[in-house]
């Protein structure tokens, strides 16, 4: 079945899914989830350098954009069961797909999902892109208050609930070319001096850095700057990720839209990767290790807690 919804351009497709709860095999150290949650499958932010197009991440993805119309019922008998095995992680919502697309405005599966997280008492970690997250303040404010936090960060965290915005880069232009879908850095900012204001954990996403556009020491510094002042807690970054060699893979898409906007990077980009997915080992540790330089200039933490 498909639907459409005004003010959407794509059509959405309904889908159905056997599971909606991915368990990870281990924590993982960065956003501190145990499992990660995706209410649609698809994106129409279209961000020329999303990971999923073109790996392994984005296999099980349906063509287009879908949304997973029986996720709540599904959620249910899943928290059920790890509820009473008493096995309560944080929850990652936006690994694969932000859990706030315009669709979500009407569709409203990512806060009935979060309605029932919040009867199980698990914790949450939702990263976004979205103003949309404001509307679902209340439910993530309580969800904060009572969730059971895993036994490894009791009395490291004294809530459960932690809210990320995602930038690649804080330059509108530079965000207006390669996310052309998503809502403006300054949107962005702007949402997360809100949560900020309601109490939460905000952090920013620096995933992925641009090569020799947003990674250098003076682009980075200022990106740090204006998410402290709109009061990130917390940095989390990473390089760049390119994968796949069909028309509309990652690698291909941005390689193609580098060459439109910035054909002198194209051969330094090339060459930062040669053979692999990801830049040389050289790149990324120095890249961490700036990271780690200009957090503690700045006096924010390169970690969630």
């Amino acid at each position: 079945m498909m639907f459409f919804f005004k003010g959407v351009r794509k059509l959405v497709r309904e889908i159905k899914v056997k599971s909606v709860l991915n368990k990870q095999k281990h924590a993982d150290d960065w956003f501190l989830s145990g499992y990660s949650l995706n209410p649609y499958s698809g994106c129409s932010f279209n961000c020329v350098y999303c990971y999923t197009r073109g790996s392994k991440y984005g296999e099980n993805q349906v063509t287009g954009l879908a949304a997973k119309i029986n996720a709540p019922q599904v959620l249910v008998k899943q928290l059920k069961n790890r509820a009473r095995k008493r096995e309560y992680e944080f929850i990652a919502f936006g690994s694969a797909t932000d859990p706030y697309l315009p669709v979500e405005r009407n569709l409203q599966i990512t806060r009935e999902l979060l309605m029932i997280i919040l009867r199980f008492h698990f914790p949450v970690h939702m990263v976004t892109r979205s103003p949309l997250i404001l509307r679902d303040l209340d439910i993530l404010k309580k969800i904060g208050e009572k969730a059971v936090l895993p036994a490894g960060l009791v009395g490291k965290m004294d809530k459960g609930i932690v809210t990320s915005f995602s930038f690649s880069t804080t330059d509108e232009s530079l965000a207006q070319i390669f996310e052309p879908g998503a809502p403006a850095p300054h949107e962005r900012l702007e949402t997360m001096r809100q949560c900020k204001k309601e109490g939460l954990v905000v952090g920013a996403i620096f995933m992925p850095l641009l090569p020799f556009l947003s990674d250098d020491e003076e682009q980075l510094e200022d990106m740090i700057k204006t998410v402290k002042e709109y009061g990130a807690d917390f940095i989390l970054a990473s390089g760049l990720t390119l994968f796949g060699e069909g028309s509309q893979d990652c690698k291909t898409r941005y390689y193609t839209v580098l060459g439109e906007h910035f054909p002198e990077l194209v051969i330094k980009t090339r060459d930062l990767f040669g053979k692999s997915f990801a830049p040389s080992r050289k790149y990324q540790h120095m890249l961490h290790q700036r990271v780690i330089k200009l957090c503690k200039k700045h006096q924010i933490r390169n970690k969630v807690y």
